[in-house]
């Protein structure tokens, strides 16, 4: 008998001309940087710096007189220095408050915010681990304390505790958890563990039967599969159901497909805050990464680019 399964193919058509901005003046702050040659600081969640390092790599290779050095922060680390102007550039994952704004119109450089791609907030446990289908509603429980064990979740489940490991305690990945999954309530779980960055997180599941670690969804893809389908061997990736009960048909993972159509619950929006008042090279990557280039390189890093026409086509494989 033939067995019939689908796959989601997703692609894609990019159309957004670059924008950058020329030419050179002294400056009283020492800057000499061009949107095509120079050298800068710019700042950007932790959670983000695999998408990054592939933009860094392809921008720094068309000009090669750029040189671009990330700092890898928390949220609030990377704002703060925004705000001081520490930096002009900052990678995160909402855009600016009325404050934040005003900090910085007041200071000079009126700010733009660049919408740059989508990733979703993945929840990873242990190999060993066989329970992977959960339902959000089990997410807030969880994460409000009301369930600590892993057999109140599952009544078969022998992982005693439950350790929910996050990559830092002030993180953009804790605010999404906090702001937009728990609509403002505070974490209140009884085993919460801090990683030092996302590496971390992924590193303590795969030796902790009984952890489940919450990071961006960039960190899941195995780069040897250039179709993005494939998640890395060591963890296991759980499927997340809007349904009153989980299971294997209305549970699913944060592959860009479900990104797209809504299936994913939880996504995010990844942006890029620029306060440039040269209008140089923080604005020009800024541009870059928004543009038809940095898009393609945001798809082929298993996020869903922010500007495309995504087409999605269902094909029938059939096996024996």
């Amino acid at each position: 008998m033939n067995r019939s399964t689908f796959y989601i193919i997703v692609g894609f058509i990019l159309s957004l001309s670059f924008f950058s901005s020329c030419g050179e003046k002294k400056r009283k702050d020492g800057r000499t940087d061009t949107p095509i040659s120079g050298t800068i600081k710019f700042a950007a969640d932790e959670s983000f710096s695999p998408f990054i390092e592939e933009e860094l790599q392809v921008y720094q290779y068309r000009y090669p007189q750029t040189h671009l050095l990330p700092v890898y922060t928390d949220d609030n680390a990377g704002m703060k220095m925004l705000l001081d102007l520490k930096v002009n550039l900052f990678f995160t994952s909402h855009g600016l408050q009325k404050g934040e704004d005003a900090i910085l119109r007041g200071k000079g450089p009126i700010p733009s915010v660049f919408p740059v791609g989508y990733d979703g907030i993945a929840l990873i446990i242990n190999k060993s681990n066989l329970d992977s289908c959960i339902t959000v509603n089990d997410v807030k429980r969880l994460l409000t304390g009301e369930v600590t064990k892993w057999n109140q979740l599952y009544p078969h489940s022998d992982k005693g505790a439950i350790e929910v490991v996050f990559d830092n305690k002030a993180s953009a990945t804790l605010h999404f958890v906090v702001d937009s999954i728990l609509e403002g309530k505070n974490i209140k779980s009884q085993n919460i563990v801090a990683a030092k960055n996302s590496k971390s997180v992924i590193d303590y599941v795969h030796k902790t039967p009984n952890a489940i670690g919450v990071i961006g969804s960039n960190w899941l893809n195995d780069k040897r599969d250039t179709t993005n389908v494939t998640f890395k061997k060591d963890i296991r990736v759980m499927a997340i159901s809007k349904a009153d009960v989980a299971t294997d048909y209305n549970s699913w993972q944060p592959y860009q497909a479900y990104l797209l159509d809504g299936r994913y619950p939880f996504v995010r929006t990844i942006y890029a805050i620029v306060a440039d008042p040269h209008k140089a090279l923080p604005w020009a990557f800024a541009n870059f990464v928004a543009g038809p280039i940095g898009q393609k390189i945001i798809f082929k890093t298993g996020l869903l680019p922010y500007r495309a026409n995504i087409n999605i086509r269902e094909v029938e494989v059939k096996q024996e």
